[in-house]
């Protein structure tokens, strides 16, 4: 992936050595409170690797078990969207590589959904991006690095521990920067969701429908910000050539990698469609396909058009 010397966003916090960030005791993170995450599913698989706990436990509570808004929540107004940066961390441009790569991905999908959203005629609000490490407090309850990459819709931030790149690489065969890139692109089609209201009509829905509906409906929200991570990729190589030999076959793996069906086989012997939240390899492989193939937003509406 060709992104040195590309512009690098400033709405990046690196929260790393911040020592009374994700402090106060391990107060497990609120489902309810809005998380959309593409690792979730994926760190199920891991933490029986690391943690010694039970994937199935984890599936379990992605697909219902929490309470209340159950990984999506109501929209903010328009005038909320944004965080102001706080005068009292000014961010300084990073030495480390790795933030410098996320801080790259993340300008360019502002461009790209920028541009747009301009050319539908509105606006466009950046979000934000924290990195942390083990454990961090957000608007949507505690974060923790076991739970994977996240958006929380409360506060308009991307979450990510940069250990999970050594997981997606070692653990679940993904390996790549532009596998990375897809990662954050996922999380950024979580915001794009959250801004277009999709978030909140899903959430709506919840008391309307039974727990399995709904859980197809979470597997469809999933996919659209595939699609929508491809809608990204086919923008910023048109507008800037990102794209190497090989980049789009690393997305690709990714998200088969972290389907729901390849990650139940390899942690328990069998598939279980009705748990999935994600959605399986080929579905997911399928819909980056088509936002990539198609650069449209459009063709993204994964709730009329039926998954593969």
């Amino acid at each position: 992936m060709r992104w040195k010397g590309n512009r690098q966003s400033d709405n990046v916090e690196d929260a790393r050595d911040d020592s009374s960030d994700g402090g106060g005791g391990r107060q497990g993170f609120s489902l309810g409170g809005g998380r959309l995450s593409l690792g979730t599913v994926a760190i199920a698989l891991v933490a029986s690797y690391f943690l010694g706990i039970n994937p199935m436990t984890v599936l379990s509570m992605l697909s219902g078990g929490g309470g209340g808004g159950g990984g999506v929540v109501s929209s903010p107004a328009p005038s909320q969207v944004s965080t102001p940066a706080d005068p009292s961390k000014p961010q300084q441009p990073s030495q480390d590589p790795q933030v410098q790569f996320v801080a790259t991905v993340l300008a360019d999908t502002e461009d790209v959904w920028g541009d747009i959203f301009k050319q539908a005629g509105g606006t466009y609000e950046n979000p934000k991006l924290k990195i942390f490490r083990g454990a961090t407090t957000t608007a949507c309850g505690q974060g923790e690095a076991a739970m994977g990459p996240f958006y929380c819709p409360a506060d308009h931030k991307v979450y990510i521990d940069l250990a999970f790149y050594d997981t997606l690489r070692d653990r679940l065969g993904a390996p790549g920067d532009f596998a990375q890139a897809y990662v954050i692109a996922h999380e950024v089609g979580h915001h794009v969701q959250n801004l277009l209201g999709t978030s909140a009509k899903l959430d709506e829905a919840r008391g309307r429908v039974s727990k399995v509906q709904y859980n197809a409906l979470s597997v469809r929200l999933e996919l659209q910000a595939d699609c929508f991570a491809g809608v990204w990729a086919n923008h910023a190589q048109r507008s800037r050539q990102i794209i190497e030999a090989g980049d789009i076959e690393e997305a690709l793996n990714a998200a088969s990698q972290i389907g729901d069906d390849t990650l139940q086989r390899k942690s328990q012997g069998q598939v279980v469609p009705e748990s999935f939240t994600h959605g399986s390899s080929q579905q997911r492989v399928s819909w980056f396909k088509r936002g990539f193939e198609s650069g449209e937003i459009k063709q993204c509406n994964t709730f009329t058009k039926q998954p593969v």
